[in-house]
């Protein structure tokens, strides 16, 4: 990567909402379909990792330290397209995903759902 390509990446990074909020939600999305993997949060660093590796790392709210995703189970995701939202405080990061999502084993954290009848309008 060029001098001119990095300066872009730390420029784009200083856009992002890190100084307003310390945490930024970040969706993960399978690139090819579209579903909806996972939501985790990143910071500066994590998001710094994930630039240069060119795979998902997150920060750990929990445990209070950075994990690249797949780092024990090898279900890893790599990265194909990062967006932040109009308030540049979300992200949206497409990701090739070579195993499951999930810490559960399914493909996508979003497997279980809430009983809902819609109300006609």
């Amino acid at each position: 990567m060029s001098s001119e390509d990095k300066l872009n990446k730390l420029e784009k990074l200083d856009e992002l909402a890190f100084a307003q909020y310390e945490l930024l939600p970040a969706i993960v999305q399978d690139y090819a379909s579209g579903e909806v993997l996972m939501l985790a949060y990143m910071n500066r660093d994590s998001l710094q990792k994930t630039l240069e590796t060119g795979l998902t790392c997150f920060w750990s709210r929990s445990r209070k330290t950075l994990w690249q995703k797949g780092e024990t189970s090898g279900n890893t995701q790599v990265v194909k397209e990062i967006f932040y939202d109009c308030d540049a405080d979300t992200l949206l990061i497409k990701v090739q995903p070579n195993g499951p999502a999930c810490h559960t084993g399914h493909r996508s954290c979003f497997f279980r759902s809430l009983p809902f009848d819609a109300p006609e309008l």
